[in-house]
């Protein structure tokens, strides 16, 4: 079977009308009428996002080892436990930096003498229409107790490094933006 090329704009689907089927308090559900290139129409569903944040925060141990500063929370989705990076939603007309330092903060806190930015990435194109952006946390003081959202119940601690590369996509590491923010910080470290 020959590989089929073409011109990217060809495959663009324009939008003729949307509705709101849901609105609700952390997304809602549209659905989207568009038209392709050649003509076809159809109807598809939209989750309406938030772009979402995730900070990777780094220490050092009393012998130099690398360190992650993790989360540990109930996610109602897959109904368990797991370990994650502090990371959260962008509020409206926030800076995704900002939002990354405010995360770390109300979920360990810990505050970053140092965030850099490592990436972006849409976490599900098919359906979704949010970013993900992905920060590097470093230069960590504790400044004072968490501050967590009404429903949110977080313990917090620091993990080897190698533990959680080792780990990550597995049991209670098994969250998938968990794995692309430690693909992300994995290219930083090998560049810098």
């Amino acid at each position: 079977m020959k590989a089929r090329q073409g011109n990217p704009e060809s495959l663009l689907w324009h939008e003729i009308k949307r509705k709101l089927l849901l609105k609700g308090p952390v997304f809602d559900i549209q659905t989207v009428r568009r038209r392709s290139h050649e003509g076809m129409e159809g109807d598809f569903i939209l989750l309406d996002a938030p772009d979402w944040v995730t900070v990777i925060p780094v220490l050092n141990g009393s012998r130099g080892e690398e360190q992650f500063l993790m989360v540990e929370q109930f996610r109602h989705g897959s109904a368990t436990v797991t370990i994650e990076f502090p990371a959260g939603t962008v509020e409206k007309n926030e800076d995704p930096r900002e939002a990354g330092l405010r995360e770390l903060l109300e979920e360990t806190g810990y505050r970053a003498g140092s965030i850099v930015p490592l990436g972006q990435i849409s976490p599900n194109p098919a359906f979704m229409n949010n970013r993900v952006h992905f920060f590097l946390a470093t230069q960590l003081q504790p400044e004072r107790e968490q501050q967590l959202d009404e429903h949110e119940q977080i313990h917090f601690s620091i993990q080897p490094a190698d533990e959680v590369e080792r780990l990550m996509g597995t049991g209670q590491y098994d969250n998938g933006v968990m794995l692309m923010a430690l693909y992300f910080y994995k290219i930083w470290k090998k560049d810098s």
